[in-house]
């Protein structure tokens, strides 16, 4: 099981949410694709590369990666719990509660072919 004690996660956020949430310096609440913090009640994260993978080929396949970024999390700087869930076969970070703006230490890119 992986280290519940991560020092970053990873967010794939639509492009769009992330820069309006940086441009009105609110914190980031968008939970997925097209879900919001509200309604779906935590903010979906990935531990590694690899997971990131996964969850782009099984839920972001029909969006174009220019639409989407990375953001490297750092977790001492949440304002919200972390909690490591089991979602089939692996466990994810769910961040319950926004995103601060100064928790997102980096924005990547995502490759067009992943």
């Amino acid at each position: 099981m992986p280290s519940p004690h991560a020092a970053t996660l990873l967010h794939i956020a639509e492009r769009s949410h992330w820069e309006s949430a940086r441009e009105t310096g609110v914190s980031y609440a968008m939970s997925t694709l097209g879900r919001t913090l509200e309604e779906e009640g935590f903010v979906h994260c990935s531990l590694d590369e690899e997971q990131v993978d996964g969850v782009l080929s099984r839920f972001y396949g029909d969006v174009p990666r220019e639409d989407l970024v990375l953001l490297v999390v750092d977790v001492a700087k949440l304002d919200a719990p972390v909690r490591y869930e089991p979602v089939g076969d692996e466990v994810f970070p769910h961040v319950y509660g926004a995103i601060p703006l100064a928790a997102v230490i980096e924005v990547r890119s995502l490759p067009g072919t992943r």
